[in-house]
Parts: C-alpha cells; sequence; structure tokens
C-alpha cells in the first residue's frame, strides 16, 4: 500500500512541477501578446493570428495538466480513505492537504493569468493604434525585465514553501516515532520499576537509565531547535 502512495506524489510532484513551468510561460505569453504581437508593422493578423493560436495551444495544456493532477488527488483521497480503519497517520494527511492547496493555488493563478490575457485581447483590439503599439514597443524591454524577476522570485518563494512543507512532514514523522517510541519504554519502564521495588541493585540502574534519558532528551531538543532557527534563517534570508 505504502508503494501506491509514493507513486502518487511522485505523479502529484512531476505534474506540479510542469504546470509550474507552463504558468510561467503563459504569463510572459500574456505580456509579449500586449506589447508585441497584437499590432506588429510586419504581417500584423498574421502575427495577430499565431498569438492566439499559442495562447488557445497553452490553455488547453495547463487545463489537461490540472485535470490530470485533480484525478492523482482524488486518488490520494481515495488511498487515504481506504486506510481509514488503519489510522491515517497526520503526515498523509497534511501531504494531501498541501497538494490540494497547490492545486487550487494553481487553478486560481491559470484562471486569473487567463482572465487577464482575454482582458488584454480585447482591450487591444478596440483600441490598439500605431502610434501606442510603437510607444508600447519602446517600454517593453522594462516591463519584461520587471516581470521576469517578479516570476523568478515566485519561483523561490515556491520551492521556500515546498521546502518547508516536506521539513513539515519530516518532523511530523519523527514526533510520531517518538511518541511510539515513548509508549514502549514507558510499558518496559513499568516492568523494570516493579523489579526494582523487590531488587535494590535494579533501583540503583534504573536511576541511571533516567538520567541518561533526561539527557538525550536534552540533546535531542537542542537539534531541533537548531535545525529550526537554520530554516528560519534559511526562509528569511
Amino acid at each position: 500500500m505504502g508503494n501506491f502512495w509514493e507513486d502518487y506524489r511522485k505523479q502529484a510532484r512531476q505534474l506540479e512541477n510542469e504546470i509550474d513551468l507552463k504558468l510561467i510561460s503563459f504569463s510572459k505569453l500574456g505580456t509579449n501578446y500586449s506589447f508585441s504581437d497584437t499590432y506588429s508593422d510586419k504581417s500584423p493578423l498574421l502575427n495577430k493570428n499565431g498569438s492566439e493560436h499559442m495562447f488557445e495551444t497553452m490553455e488547453m495544456e495547463i487545463e489537461q495538466l490540472l485535470s490530470k493532477l485533480t484525478e492523482v488527488n482524488d486518488r490520494m483521497a481515495e488511498y487515504t480513505q481506504s486506510i481509514s480503519s488503519a489510522s491515517p497517520s497526520a503526515a498523509l494527511l497534511h501531504t494531501l492537504k498541501r497538494h490540494r492547496d497547490i492545486l487550487a493555488d494553481y487553478s486560481q493563478e491559470f484562471q486569473k493569468t487567463k482572465a487577464n490575457i482575454t482582458a488584454i485581447r480585447e482591450r487591444e483590439d478596440l483600441l490598439g493604434s500605431v502610434q501606442r503599439d510603437i510607444s508600447a514597443y519602446k517600454n517593453s524591454s522594462g516591463l519584461n525585465r520587471r516581470t521576469d524577476l517578479y516570476l523568478k522570485e515566485n519561483e523561490h518563494i515556491r520551492n521556500s514553501e515546498r521546502l518547508v512543507d516536506d521539513q513539515i512532514s519530516i518532523a511530523i514523522a519523527t514526533k510520531e516515532s517518538l511518541d511510539s517510541q515513548k509508549k514502549s519504554l514507558s510499558g518496559i519502564t513499568h516492568k523494570i520499576n516493579t523489579l526494582a521495588n523487590r531488587f535494590p541493585l535494579i533501583n540503583s540502574l534504573m536511576q541511571r537509565i533516567n538520567i541518561r534519558k533526561r539527557r538525550d532528551s536534552i540533546i535531542l531538543a537542542s537539534v531541533i531547535a537548531t535545525c529550526v532557527i537554520i530554516l528560519l534563517l534559511y526562509m528569511f534570508h
């Protein structure tokens, strides 16, 4: 069953990466369409039709990828429900929620970009002129640079979010493992305490074990705190 979950996660991440790249290209297409293709001096009708064809093709590709990602998320949800009798871990539920949030963000961004490009097309069709096209062409280089910087920063933020998400999943899995070990140790400790009450030497051994356990807990807490501080410094760097 675990192999199915890893396969679903791998498919989801691959689709998310493909959608991310497509959305970046889609956004750039909207900027270039507004200033370069609609009313070009050379073969304006051909350039306009070429931009519209590219827009429709990319729109269809992104919709297909979003549909595939939705199907993968649904299969992941069905998987968590199929193991409901075994009480799925918080890590599985957290991962499923994160993938659903990413799908929702991509869908919202796609619809927003699509609406912006459609509005640009309609506005340029109604108000375009040769003089305006020349003025827009002079300013397009600076605008494209600002757009590229924004897209790069947006990609950096998404990568940081994915890194934080992976770290949270690891932390949750570690906590569950520690809780399981704690329960096992508690049972063993209870049995040893029972024996310690009967044999003084065992009682002395128990005291030393408790001292070492407290020391290990302090070391583990220090390591976790250090990792969190380093992660926060990386995020806000």
